[in-house]
């Protein structure tokens, strides 16, 4: 039997009196982790350790750099395209992939998009994609080389074997309260990234009442952090800092964020989530060396909705199928003439999970047609009995359970009140 180089017990020590673990010490631990030498308690331990104590610089660079050499690492050399991704840390109605990726890809860019599912109240793309009848999630190492060559945009689950020291360590920080440590989510989203062999990478950071950190400041600093960990694996990073104290766009679900992603596409669809798609766009077109691309125009001109059509029938969707409808419906309407000045983005998300169109845990189905469309959004005037919002779900009884969720999250001041915009992007950081 091997003998192993250090004493886990040693490293939890030197975490938990707030010292500095060395690059070999990091590297044999993700390393023992993975083959199971070190159990689930101790690194329960570890995480811990570092969500009350941080990491420094280096700590995280290491971290990253060794769940990266946990798995395999894809190559796009063999591609006649350049390559950009989008990463974004997750809110209420976020749907941006669904149109972001087709319009970049419009523009001659190969845009490998590995993404996930949902669990709690931040929807997963593919739960999103799911509701197109035929189209399929997984793809084999042939069919997304293929599709991106072609296509050039491909939507599609991550293979298991890109760094699966994540996936064991996110699911133990999913039931020990280590999600948030900044350290553990900057490592875990730049790992994949960085695994997945791109050229370059925009991330959108989100902030505020349906974000993963509400706090601005946390927000900053994981966004800060993710850049660092970008440049220093030698691929071009920028991040946006963005808002989700409100919910993005007018859906949230699944069925209804690919109606409104749809629309988009076709040249119209909510401001805010226009505003995001094009301001990534441009991000993601200028680090792939196409700074002056109209991406405006290729919205109006249906290029890129060719390419949306495109990526959903490679992977086997009807891009022109009537999307999943709920069986039940119940309508939220104004009290009282006024001004909307409030609308609160986490208890929407949680209310369209409580309807079923979220997932407690990783094995629960999703309900395509469940979720809440939004008829205002702050700023806007309304008048007594006007609808506010529609909550759809196929079993009438768990309308109670999301009314319950939003129940004070949203708020109509007197006509006449002025009311100013929070900025959606609050900031660049590069």
């Amino acid at each position: 039997m091997a003998i192993e180089r250090f004493d886990v017990v040693d490293l939890i020590r030197t975490k938990r009196d707030r010292g500095a673990l060395s690059a070999e010490q990091i590297d044999w631990l993700v390393d023992a982790y993975t083959r199971g030498y070190v159990g689930d308690e101790q690194m329960a331990a570890m995480t811990m350790a570092i969500f009350l104590n941080g990491m420094q610089r280096e700590e995280i660079r290491d971290l990253t750099l060794a769940m990266i050499a946990s798995g395999e690492r894809m190559n796009f050399d063999a591609l006649s395209k350049l390559t950009t991704d989008k990463h974004s840390t997750g809110g209420v109605g976020d749907k941006i992939t669904l149109p972001l990726a087709p319009l970049v890809a419009s523009f001659g860019v190969a845009v490998p998009q590995l993404s996930g599912r949902g669990l709690g109240h931040t929807g997963g793309t593919l739960d999103k994609l799911e509701s197109i009848p035929g189209w399929r999630a997984e793809l084999s190492n042939e069919e997304f080389f293929a599709q991106l060559e072609s296509v050039g945009s491909v939507i599609c689950a991550a293979g298991a074997g890109l760094a699966p020291a994540d996936k064991k360590l996110y699911a133990l920080r999913d039931i020990t309260g280590t999600v948030e440590a900044i350290p553990l989510i900057a490592s875990s989203i730049m790992s994949k990234k960085i695994a997945e062999g791109t050229a370059s990478l925009v991330l959108d950071v989100k902030f505020g009442s349906g974000a993963f950190l509400q706090d601005p400041a946390r927000g900053r600093e994981l966004a800060e952090t993710m850049v660092a960990l970008g440049k220093d694996a030698g691929v071009a990073t920028v991040a946006l800092l963005t808002n989700m104290n409100v919910p993005l766009g007018l859906a949230i679900g699944n069925a209804n964020e690919v109606q409104e992603s749809v629309e988009v596409l076709a040249g119209g669809g909510p401001g805010d989530v226009v505003e995001l798609t094009v301001a990534l766009a441009h991000e993601m077109l200028t680090l792939a060396g196409q700074p002056d691309a109209d991406v405006e125009a290729a919205l109006r001109d249906g290029r890129a909705m060719d390419t949306w059509r495109a990526m959903i029938s490679a992977q086997g969707g009807d891009p022109d199928a009537a999307l999943p409808v709920a069986r039940e419906q119940h309508v939220v309407t104004a009290d009282r003439d006024g001004v909307l000045v409030r609308q609160e983005a986490l208890p929407f998300g949680i209310a369209a999970w409580r309807l079923g169109a979220g997932r407690a845990r990783k094995e629960d189905p999703v309900q395509h047609a469940a979720g809440i469309d939004l008829h205002a959004k702050p700023g806007d005037t309304v008048t007594k009995g006007q609808p506010l919002f529609t909550l759809s779900a196929d079993e009438p009884e768990r309308f109670e359970r999301a009314l319950a969720a939003v129940e004070g999250a949203w708020e109509i001041a007197e006509t006449g009140t002025r009311f100013e915009r929070e900025p959606l992007i609050a900031d660049r950081i590069a």
